[in-house]
């Protein structure tokens, strides 16, 4: 059957799955751009005229694309559009929701149509994946582990109360609708009163209003005056908070890790292994073997938790999901609808394109 892909022409996702293509023999994957499809939506229809495969990337690669989103999505909000986010801005990422959740209800209304079409991922699920309180919430009413969560944050005074409420000094704060671990928070606070924000979240305060950039490198902020700001910001955008979750030590750093799912069973899995609290991949940090950090007792840990969680998705092909595991006990930290981004990671020989569509 024939691939089709909703994504972004020439971007590292579209290029590795030419490849699997061209590995397993198959004719190269037709590619329809976000841009395209968003100015006009009836080149779907036509890109699918035969039965095939669609594959639904994210459409972060085109900032044509997020800008669209961004913009629909403060229309539907009744708000104004203002200006474009800079390069790495953490800008309205609610309003971008709303327009992607517009787009995503849309995609699967054209699909009702379209019943000889298989979809690798489904939309519905790709939207709850895509809203993190939700899909935590979702997969704890499945039985998956997740860490305790504390809820919405509606900013620095509202944070102290739900610490004070649930008797906490140590949390994770997540924007609601981010990627990855931008504007991720790990927000300590002692006895004494002192208190510390560690972010890839940088401040920048430009005439008297509060800016947030992204950045590769660590940010730490001790002050009431900064930390306070930053929640507010993030609070803004859309905020909550989870029970922070220690990490298992590898030397002198920690570890998560990360675990495809292909059509509901673990396959790839890797260790991301770092010295900050955040140990996402593209903070630079390192890969590690997982076999080699864990034992038999934390491995069936992490497969049976991540087969757990893909059951919470049925109509997911390719998922992607963070876990601590401590104790032979796993815990979902995230999951990931665009997950399988990992290259050269091998499992059974073959990389995570390659194998979901094999697999397909």
């Amino acid at each position: 059957m024939p691939l089709t892909l909703l994504a972004t022409q020439g971007s590292k996702r579209v290029r590795l799955m030419q490849a699997a293509c061209a590995q397993l023999r198959l004719p190269p994957a037709q590619v329809l751009e976000w841009r395209d499809w968003l100015a006009q939506p009836a080149l779907l229809l036509h890109a699918l005229r035969q039965p095939g495969i669609l594959k639904i990337e994210p459409p972060g690669d085109d900032r044509a694309a997020h800008l669209q989103l961004l913009q629909t999505g403060c229309r539907l909000q009744g708000r104004p559009p203002g200006p474009a986010p800079a390069h790495g801005e953490l800008l309205a990422m609610d309003a971008w929701f709303a327009g992607f959740t517009s787009a995503m209800t849309a995609l699967a209304a054209q699909l009702l149509d379209l019943p000889h079409t298989r979809i690798f991922n489904a939309p519905d699920d790709i939207v709850r994946m895509t809203d993190k309180l939700a899909c935590q919430r979702h997969l704890a009413a499945h039985g998956v582990p997740v860490p305790f969560l504390l809820g919405p944050v509606h900013g620095y005074a509202h944070l102290q109360e739900l610490l004070r409420e649930h008797d906490l000094d140590r949390v994770y704060l997540k924007p609601r609708y981010g990627s990855s671990a931008c504007g991720v928070v790990a927000y300590r606070r002692n006895r004494a009163g002192r208190q510390q924000a560690t972010t890839s979240a940088t401040l920048m305060r430009t005439q008297g209003a509060t800016r947030l950039l992204n950045s590769k490198r660590m940010a730490r902020y001790a002050s009431e005056h900064d930390i306070a700001a930053l929640v507010d910001a993030l609070a803004a955008q859309a905020l909550y908070a989870e029970a922070w979750l220690n990490k298992p030590r590898c030397g002198d750093s920690h570890y998560d890790l990360r675990v495809v799912t292909i059509d509901g069973q673990p396959a790839h899995r890797v260790a991301r292994i770092g010295s900050q609290m955040m140990t996402n991949l593209h903070l630079d940090n390192r890969r590690g073997e997982a076999a080699g950090l864990l034992n038999d007792a934390d491995m069936r840990a992490l497969e049976d938790t991540a087969a757990l969680a893909a059951r919470a998705f049925p109509r997911s092909h390719v998922t992607g999901y963070d876990v601590v595991v401590r104790h032979g006990q796993a815990h979902v930290l995230e999951a990931n609808a665009f997950g399988d981004l990992l290259p050269g990671l091998l499992w059974q020989g073959i990389d995570t394109y390659t194998a979901q569509l094999a697999h397909a």
